[in-house]
């Protein structure tokens, strides 16, 4: 049966549609991507964690953020995840802080990203998905963001994207604005690479990778092959790959604004070891990644679709835009990184 089959006839053309994309480097039946705002960006800050403190002010002056759109909460001892009970509060001392303006929000901390099997970012965005839990390998539930244009996703579809920027460096947190605020300026030649790897259970998105080829309009070289490894490439702006771990990152060099990430079971439990974190991709100078914090099996649906991510990120969208609409099953994803990158936004 089709790998297509969980999902609904209209989303099914519209991933058909986002592959048509790639010949073109921007899909004409887009209008002019203004993409998500500071003004439109909420942060939420930790006051008992200095770094989330340090971090989170210097994100404010940085991307001009308005002083009303931060929210100030307390999260003692760094818990990686957070039971329902407890999340469901924190989200509501979140949600009555903030006015119908805000579109997203950035958690600055890096724990916690997970309530019970959903992710951070997920249950915000989506609320609580207890049935995914109940069978964390089961199919979850259809995101209404997945391959949307919609500008406004808190009118249009009743939620706020969510992402979260990881503290555990208070000198890679502001390397990392840095490219996401560097990522805005000009628009770089630069590589995609998407890589079918020997680990087949890892490769069930490889279908939705683009053909290696040459998008001029975007100054983009599409390099799609067979390899359990990238060494020495450079000037990366997009890498997808199928692996548990990912050898050779500290050969590599990623270009300000740069999406990268690894379809594995737990990427996102950040703070784990069973695994490769994608923190690591933060740390080798991508900038926003994402992995699942718990065991979702290999869906793809469940992980970003590279036809998709590429069509809304070269056609302006922020990284927590492109990101958010490039997962159709998100319950289980962790979106990290600078939410505001958007090197394409012309």
């Amino acid at each position: 049966m089709s790998v297509l089959r969980f999902l609904s006839f209209s989303r099914v053309a519209a991933v058909a549609a986002a592959l048509h994309l790639l010949p073109a480097a921007a899909d004409s039946s887009l209008p002019p991507a203004a993409g998500l705002q500071p003004a439109q960006l909420a942060i939420v800050i930790n006051d008992e964690e200095p770094n989330s403190v340090e971090i989170g002010e210097y994100y404010r002056k940085a991307r001009h953020i308005p002083d009303a759109n931060v929210v100030h909460v307390r999260i003692p001892q760094r818990p990686r995840k957070l039971d329902v009970i407890s999340f469901g509060k924190l989200k509501d001392e979140i949600n009555a802080k903030l006015g119908p303006e805000i579109q997203a929000v950035l958690f600055v901390w890096t724990a916690p990203y997970a309530v019970e099997c959903n992710s951070l970012t997920s249950a915000y965005a989506l609320g609580f998905d207890a049935e995914q839990c109940a069978k964390p390998c089961g199919p979850g539930k259809p995101s209404p963001y997945f391959n949307s244009n919609a500008a406004k996703p808190a009118q249009q579809h009743m939620m706020r994207l969510a992402m979260l920027l990881p503290t555990e460096s208070v000198a890679d947190a502001k390397a990392l604005i840095g490219r996401g605020m560097a990522g805005g300026f000009s628009m770089p030649s630069a590589n995609a690479y998407f890589l079918i790897t020997s680990e087949q259970a890892r490769n069930s998105r490889a279908q939705f990778f683009p053909k290696s080829t040459a998008l001029p309009a975007r100054r983009l070289s599409i390099k799609t092959q067979q390899s359990d490894v990238l060494e020495g490439a450079r000037d990366i702006m997009f890498y997808q790959t199928g692996k548990a771990r990912v050898d050779k990152l500290d050969t590599l060099q990623f270009l300000p604004g740069a999406l990268a990430d690894h379809l594995t079971s737990t990427g996102g439990d950040l703070l784990g070891t069973t695994q490769m974190s994608s923190l690591r991709w933060l740390e080798a100078g991508a900038t926003a990644s994402y992995g699942s914090v718990s065991e979702p099996c290999n869906y793809w649906q469940k992980f970003p679709n590279s036809a998709v991510l590429l069509r809304h990120y070269l056609n302006g969208a922020s990284a927590v835009e492109a990101y958010w609409r490039s997962v159709a099953w998100p319950a289980q994803g962790l979106f990290i990184g600078e939410p505001l990158a958007a090197p394409y936004r012309r």
